[in-house]
């Protein structure tokens, strides 16, 4: 059994005990894909009990897997434990371009059934997390939809035009092309990229996704297969710094794995990304 960890996943999930998550867990990190649909699989049939939803942020990390079949196992998972913070990374996979036609409906499944057990229950008055004002019902409604805030009619408008904004202005900084023809927003960036391509690891580069506090943010790379972040800090403004700051923090409180690469590492890029990632089990 202990030579089948992909059979061990699906006994573990087939046995049904919530105490097998832990373990289950660790197998979502497992090198081979297989081994990962298998545990992903194995939750989602765990999602009955309420401990389960311990496992909602890794599956929701999960839903950006280089496997397709893992990513459709983690967003079926996903919607069986109908757990609303899994909401954005659902909606981003949803909207992904290129995505697998099965995966895109796996996507749309599992919102469809997280919204119809939100509509379920009754959504009382809150204060808007922005200007303290009394929400309605269908405000909060609303913009627990959109956002997983509470917003009034008026904050949500503010919001929205934001996030269109920033995310507009995100999009119109990517101007760098890397040799595999990743659209980047630095030379810093362009650097990583390449050193990584060149090195056939697998990443995700500026991915919205759902991994702290329960915001989306957008980490510079993700190397899933060492559940690793790789954060460019390429500028030293004031405001910048302070947010580098408050970012690294999170990363930390969330118990996130971060390496952090400054324009003085840019000269010995291969000493410092080969080092830091041989502790997390990089074979060069």
């Amino acid at each position: 059994m202990k030579n089948n960890p992909a059979q061990r996943a699906t006994d573990l999930g087939n046995a049904c005990d919530p105490a097998a998550i832990d373990e289950l867990l660790r197998l979502t990190r497992h090198p081979t894909p297989n081994v990962r649909r298998c545990a992903a699989s194995a939750l989602g049939k765990l999602a009955e009990h309420n401990v389960i939803k311990s496992a909602v942020p890794r599956l929701c990390e999960l839903t950006l897997d280089p496997g397709p079949q893992v990513r459709q196992y983690a967003l079926k998972a996903l919607g069986k434990i109908a757990d609303e913070s899994a909401l954005p990374a659902l909606r981003d996979a949803a909207n992904r371009p290129n995505e697998k036609e099965y995966n895109l409906k796996s996507a749309m499944v599992a919102i469809e059934l997280i919204e119809k057990g939100k509509e379920a229950r009754e959504f009382g008055p809150a204060a808007c997390s922005r200007c303290g004002k009394l929400t309605t019902p269908e405000e909060r409604r609303m913009s627990e939809t959109q956002f997983q805030r509470t917003y009034c009619n008026a904050c949500f408008d503010a919001v929205f035009i934001e996030r269109r904004n920033f995310d507009m202005k995100v999009q119109n900084q990517k101007v760098i092309l890397t040799t595999d023809r990743t659209v980047v927003q630095s030379k810093g960036e362009r650097k990583i990229a390449d050193w990584l391509a060149g090195h056939r690891l697998d990443y995700r580069y500026d991915d919205k996704m759902q991994i702290i506090m329960g915001y989306a943010i957008r980490p510079d790379f993700y190397l899933p297969l060492f559940d690793v972040y790789i954060e460019y800090w390429g500028l030293d403004s004031t405001d910048y710094v302070i947010g580098m700051h408050i970012k690294k923090k999170l990363y930390q409180q969330e118990g996130k794995k971060l390496i952090s690469v400054h324009p003085e590492d840019l000269p010995r890029l291969e000493e410092k990304l080969t080092a830091s990632l041989k502790k997390l089990g990089y074979r060069a």
